[in-house]
């Protein structure tokens, strides 16, 4: 049993070191200029560079890290891996965690369809990019590798196309760029937002592309257009092509187009199937929508609404009820929901570490002069070789004069380290050659093997004077490019997926609801308040209900579908809708106007200090309110500042034939109401 504590117990020793510094927060003075520079501006800078903007490859640095760690594992030509495991090999050169990566994995991958030449072949639920609601599986669920195209972009790495640094260790190397046969930056759509900056790049078809940079390289002011006109996206939909829209794009990378969803009529089932939507949006967000729509009673020709999308495709069904045109109810939706929606563009792109925001044109610039030194020194590194290989080659020509000699120098030498030099001057060679010589096998010394390595000799001159051929001439590299180009375009044929509708075929509908057209008569009362009769109502009625003290002021005949201009005597006119007053009954309580005006009788006029009482009076077509207004206004000259803050009043009589009372106006409301 544990002893009690006493109260004469003494208390624990406390240790006071005076050497152990602990931490304390300190406040420091610094001008927010410096605080801004040391602090944000790194932050900001490894932002827009490190992070979320591609550079002229078409990649941002997540996608190349990726991509090279699945080319180094061999995933071009070999089989798929986990890609758990393909993830956990890319953080060597990506320190930013697994599920980053595996995103960064998921939008490259064929199953996501997120672009239109995806550079990842994949294998599982990879999601879809249309649905929100359809999400990828884990990565140890899943497997990938590189997808045939991604050849294009790997083409040629090994031969110093593109520098190299080290990743961010130190323990790696890296490709600063990827040496793409093809202007990838058009090709894949690309989205980031990074620190004061955006960029939103859409793609454009991969043959199309091609096709038009091959004609920039002879031509730079051609029509683009001509050749790529419109962008193209991986969930298809049809494009509303204007072109001064598209010119804009292509001088100045900014602008917006519009894009909406292609659907098929299905009479049997009475269903609107709806097969690709536009690239910004997704499945769930339209159906939403169109719920809310439905349940706020502004879409009332809808039954159900169904998502029926599967890894199979998109599909959303709409079921209708009777009689209702199916035109119609789509060209609503268009307006109402992002069924139809605009893509706006701002091509920012990264070049040379700095982002600039360019045209189409500029890009193609960027690229091509990109391209020029990426294709130079990969052939500076084949005329490089193929030199050196030549120079060797002639060195073994030399000794095929006398083997016997070579053999009976070296077998003469007694030192290994006297065997080169004595090479060199029996057969006046140099090192690189008589090294070359040394480490032959003895097999391989005999007059067969030497002649048949020297057969090539004429062949490695023609090579390297083409070499030398097409790097004396920019053009002749151009040609080289377009070539390449040209190979890409038959090798990878890719059908356009989005449509172009022109603007005068678009079905136009009006988004107010459908009024039912049949004769009222119109009642206001001296209070203000408004009745609204059917002719059926009024010839039936005996007796019309009033608030006390409240009589009749004005009476005319209308139309359900006309609209009311109300006057008030502090200059203002309201505009209302006739059908937006419901139906009354004559015992019912008249209702008053402002509400649906939104109008306060207690405003204070602009140049008077007290409130007014505003008084109206109605007028059910533009054609009476001209009249009528033209009544109100009076001929005299339009007061000064000073008369304003005096308001007074004039008589004018209203010009409806029903109504022969004087109604209160400002003196001065011509210069209001004109």
């Amino acid at each position: 049993m544990a002893k009690k504590k006493t109260k004469n117990q003494p208390k624990k020793k406390q240790v006071n070191a005076e050497n152990v510094i602990g931490l304390h927060s300190e406040v420091t003075d610094q001008p927010i200029t410096q605080t801004l520079e040391v602090n944000y501006m790194p932050y900001a800078m490894s932002v827009n560079v490190s992070r979320a903007f591609p550079e002229i490859d078409g990649f941002k640095p997540s996608h190349r890290k990726l991509l090279y760690t699945m080319y180094k594992m061999g995933l071009l030509k070999g089989e798929r891996q986990k890609s758990a495991n393909i993830v956990g090999q890319t953080m060597k050169l990506n320190p930013h965690g697994d599920a980053a990566i595996y995103e960064t994995m998921v939008r490259l991958a064929t199953g996501n369809e997120a672009l239109l030449a995806p550079f990842v072949e994949s294998k599982g639920n990879f999601g879809k990019y249309y649905s929100g609601d359809l999400s990828y599986a884990a990565s140890r669920y899943t497997e990938a590798k590189l997808s045939p195209i991604s050849a294009e972009i790997f083409k040629d790495i090994d031969k110093d196309p593109v520098d190299f640094v080290d990743s961010y260790d130190g323990a790696m190397k890296e490709p600063r760029l990827l040496p793409t046969t093809f202007p990838n930056i058009l090709v894949s759509a690309n989205k980031g937002i990074g620190v004061a900056m955006a960029s939103d790049i859409c793609g454009f078809n991969l043959n199309e592309v091609c096709t038009a940079t091959m004609h920039y390289l002879q031509d730079p002011d051609c029509d683009l257009l001509e050749y790529m006109p419109m962008p193209d996206f991986s969930t298809g939909g049809e494009i509303i092509y204007r072109r001064e829209e598209m010119e804009k794009i292509v001088e100045t990378g900014l602008g917006s187009f519009q894009i909406r969803s292609r659907w098929r009529w299905i009479p049997e089932e009475r269903i609107i199937e709806v097969y690709e939507i536009p690239y910004t949006t997704k499945t769930d967000v339209i159906i939403e929508r169109i719920v809310k729509l439905s349940k706020e009673g502004k879409v009332k020709e809808i039954a159900d609404i169904r998502d029926e999308t599967d890894l199979s495709g998109l599909r959303i069904a709409i079921d209708l009820k009777r009689g209702v045109d199916p035109d119609k109810l789509m060209a609503k939706l268009y307006r109402s929901t992002t069924l139809q929606d605009s893509f706006s563009c701002n091509f920012n792109v990264l070049v040379d570490g700095y982002p600039r925001v360019m045209g189409v044109r500029q890009i193609l610039h960027e690229w091509v002069k990109w391209r020029i030194e990426s294709t130079r020194r990969r052939i500076n590194f084949d005329l490089g070789k193929k030199s050196e290989r030549l120079h060797l080659l002639h060195g073994l020509e030399a000794i095929l004069l006398d083997i016997d000699k070579a053999i009976a120098i070296i077998r003469g030498t007694k030192l290994e380290a006297e065997v080169v030099p004595n090479l060199m001057k029996g057969f006046d060679i140099d090192e690189t050659q008589a090294e070359f010589v040394a480490e032959l096998k003895l097999r391989n010394i005999n007059e067969e093997y030497i002649l048949n390595r020297t057969k090539d000799l004429a062949k490695l001159e023609g090579e390297i004077a083409e070499l030398e051929e097409i790097l004396s001439s920019e053009d002749n590299i151009k040609k080289v490019i377009s070539d390449e180009l040209a190979a890409v375009n038959k090798k990878y044929v890719m059908p356009r997926r989005t449509g172009r509708i022109e603007p005068h075929e678009v079905i136009e509908v009006s988004l107010e609801p459908e009024v039912e057209e049949y004769p009222v008569t119109i009642m206001l009362s001296r209070d203000g308040y408004l009745k609204k009769m059917t002719d059926r109502v009024l010839k039936k009625a005996t007796t019309l209900k009033y608030k006390d003290g409240d009589k009749p002021f004005i009476e005319f005949p209308s139309s359900n579908t006309h609209e009311l201009l109300v006057f008030t005597n502090k200059s203002q006119v309201y505009k209302c809708k006739v059908a937006a007053f419901e139906d009354t009954k004559s015992a019912s309580w008249a209702r008053t106007c402002r509400p649906i005006l939104r109008w306060n009788p207690t405003r204070v006029s602009s140049g008077s200090s007290t409130p007014r009482t505003t008084r109206p009076t109605c007028c059910s077509s533009s054609r009476t309110a001209a009249r009528c207004a033209s009544r109100f206004l009076d001929t005299s000259p339009r007061p000064t500042a000073s008369a304003l803050r005096t308001p007074s009043t004039a008589a004018a009589s209203c010009c409806l034939p029903r109504c022969s009372r004087k109604i209160a106006t400002s003196r001065w409301s011509r210069a209001t109401i004109v």
